[in-house]
């Protein structure tokens, strides 16, 4: 019997290595990829591979982490292999090699993403205070993994050259593949009627309520990729940051998460409830991007300021979110029930606004290759405000579904 402070030690440590991955390559990708020489679509495509495999994820991380494989020693085996796909990918020069091989990571790290929430989730207490101070430390990872981009770049240590966000990625993978095997031991569920826990998760949809709440969470995260895409590109061109400072600038939106999960969203979600905290985390947004509809080098600092309203609006929508979907879902498909939703936004809904992106991109680029970068961004801003207003008037806060609300979590 392990104590509780190791076991919730442990799920802070599991977030930290999970989202420093994440952010170790995901906001200075498209940068890299545009020194490679890749087109627009290309680009696009390369985030898009992702989004697709998250599409899949209920189907695959969920599904064995729910009915076959103890949760720990799932997450171990994908990280391991993300870990050799990151490390050969920092070799490739040319798109083809390059996106079989994002395709293949992508495949490996989009199910646990969702299986590390639902870990967490079974070995809490009290989830609507607890999981936001474990998740934060997700956070921190990832701000720890763009200040050591720019240290390394600015000391211009060449470990992989300008691939070095892949190597770090690569180093980190492996690294959490170890240490699951020290998580807390979180065995599948086999007592579901249904043997394919997926098929259970999709019945979630016949809610009224958590039908709108995904589709409402899908069309905002649609909008997001406006803000993970160019931003690097825009802070650089626009904005005139320097190129070894966007790592680290991009985590002002990590630190104003961080501020938000430990601070703000223990204190506000009990008061609030689901539905204002997700509406409050969805007009963040718009927000911003009207800030940086107007950004010129003059407005320096009030665009770098923008940036921590995406770190606001992650911890009001995404983490009420993984919240939301824990409490309605029975606890034989938790893993399942996180991988719907990160099918619906993670997958469906950044693929398909990857795949606007690029369209948008194109249309807005003017001949000598710059960009209209006012046109870009107020194309988010009136989707995303439409998506606040219906959190406020059509959604309502859930009830817990009947085996959450006396559920105790293990010790071990």
């Amino acid at each position: 019997m392990q104590t509780r402070l190791s076991v919730y030690i442990r799920l802070g440590a599991m977030m930290f290595l999970q989202y420093a991955i994440w952010g170790a390559w995901s906001t200075v990708l498209w940068p890299y990829l545009t020194e490679l020489g890749f087109t627009e679509w290309q680009k696009s495509a390369s985030l898009a591979a992702l989004y697709l495999a998250s599409i899949l994820a209920p189907f695959t991380g969920g599904q064995i982490a729910d009915r076959w494989l103890p949760s720990q020693y799932f997450l171990a085996l994908a990280h391991l292999g993300g870990a050799a796909a990151m490390f050969f990918m920092a070799s490739q020069r040319d798109f083809g090699p390059f996106i079989i091989l994002m395709a293949i990571y992508s495949i490996l790290f989009a199910p646990t993403l969702a299986v590390t929430n639902a870990v967490a989730f079974e070995h809490i207490r009290d989830r609507e205070k607890e999981f936001g101070l474990i998740r934060v430390l997700g956070t921190l990872g990832w701000i720890v993994a763009g200040w050591i981009l720019t240290a390394t770049r600015r000391a211009d240590m060449d470990w992989g050259g300008r691939a070095d966000l892949l190597m770090l990625t690569a180093v980190l993978s492996f690294i959490m593949a170890v240490f699951c095997l020290f998580l807390p031991n979180t065995p599948p569920k086999r007592e579901g009627e249904n043997p394919l826990a997926f098929v259970e998760a999709f019945k979630l949809l016949k809610d009224p309520q958590f039908l709108l709440f995904i589709i409402i969470a899908f069309v905002v995260t649609t909008e997001l990729q406006f803000y993970y895409g160019p931003t690097g590109d825009y802070l650089k061109s626009q904005i005139g940051i320097a190129d070894a400072d966007v790592p680290a600038v991009m985590t002002i939106a990590q630190i104003c998460e961080l501020v938000g999960m430990a601070v703000l969203l223990p204190l506000l979600l009990p008061k609030i409830g689901i539905r204002w905290a997700l509406a409050i985390g969805v007009i963040a947004w718009p927000i911003r991007y009207i800030v940086f509809a107007i950004g010129t080098p003059e407005l320096k600092a009030l665009v770098l300021g923008s940036l921590g309203l995406h770190g606001i609006g992650y911890t009001f929508f995404f983490v009420v979110s993984f919240i939301y979907v824990d409490k309605v879902a029975p606890s034989n498909i938790r893993n399942s029930a996180q991988s719907l939703v990160t099918l619906a936004t993670i997958g469906l809904g950044n693929f398909i606004g990857t795949m606007f992106l690029g369209y948008i991109m194109n249309r807005f680029k003017n001949p000598d290759g710059s960009m209209q970068w006012t046109n870009i961004f107020l194309v988010p801003c009136v989707l995303t405000v439409i998506c606040a207003i219906a959190y406020l008037v059509l959604f309502r806060d859930p009830r817990a579904a009947p085996d959450r609300g006396a559920q105790e979590p293990s010790a071990a």
